[in-house]
């Protein structure tokens, strides 16, 4: 599964350099801690991710949508080797 915080934290560091830690905490309206436990949280509110994506400009609801694509695809796959060893 995909750790959001760390893909929140790598969208976050390729943002303007005028983008630092306590820009986005103002943005936010939370303190500079609290984006560093975001940035380690495997899983998140989807209204704060809505937030920040919208802060960041980045839409982290495709990526996780990619993610799942991805796996689906692989599931899929192995389902399909499963039938064929049963049959």
């Amino acid at each position: 599964m995909i750790h959001i915080g760390n893909l929140i934290k790598e969208v976050f560091a390729n943002q303007p350099k005028t983008h630092t830690i306590k820009w986005f905490a103002e943005q936010l309206h939370c303190r500079r801690g609290n984006i560093y436990d975001i940035f380690n949280r495997a899983t998140i509110d989807t209204e704060l991710l809505v937030r920040i994506s919208r802060i960041l400009d980045h839409d982290f609801f495709e990526d996780i949508s990619g993610h799942l694509n991805n796996n689906t695809d692989n599931n899929t796959d192995n389902e399909s080797v499963r039938k064929d060893r049963t049959d």
